[in-house]
């Protein structure tokens, strides 16, 4: 049961990744729409990639660490997103969708992150 929840996990880390790189295709090739383009790019495919990494950790202590990065990219991931919705870059709608996907993903880590402190 374990090993397939984390399969989960990461199916949906691929899926959100697949999701911003969706998303930012769409934005305006401005200054501004590239700039955060690039940015949500790089801290919305790390997580999946952190994950992958946090399978392979040495220790307890090394599998929390990568956890929390991946955490950071997705906390990351969550402002760029609402500052592309605040802007607006692109219509809520489909804004929306990613960054309560994200919510979600930080709320996982963050329980996840607990657990193995615990």
């Amino acid at each position: 049961m374990e090993k397939t929840r984390k399969y989960d996990l990461e199916d949906r880390l691929i899926a959100f990744a697949v999701m911003v790189l969706n998303l930012v295709e769409q934005l305006p090739k401005t200054f501004a729409g590239q700039h955060l383009g690039g940015q949500l790019t790089r801290s919305g495919t790390a997580p999946a990639l952190l994950y992958g990494e946090a399978q392979s950790a040495e220790s307890r202590k090394d599998f929390i660490h990568k956890m929390r990065i991946a955490l950071k990219e997705l906390r990351e991931s969550q402002v760029c997103l609402k500052i592309i919705k605040a802007k607006p870059l692109l219509e809520s709608a489909v804004v929306e969708p990613v960054l309560n996907e994200c919510g979600q993903l930080v709320a996982i880590f963050t329980a996840s992150i607990k657990k193995a402190q615990g």
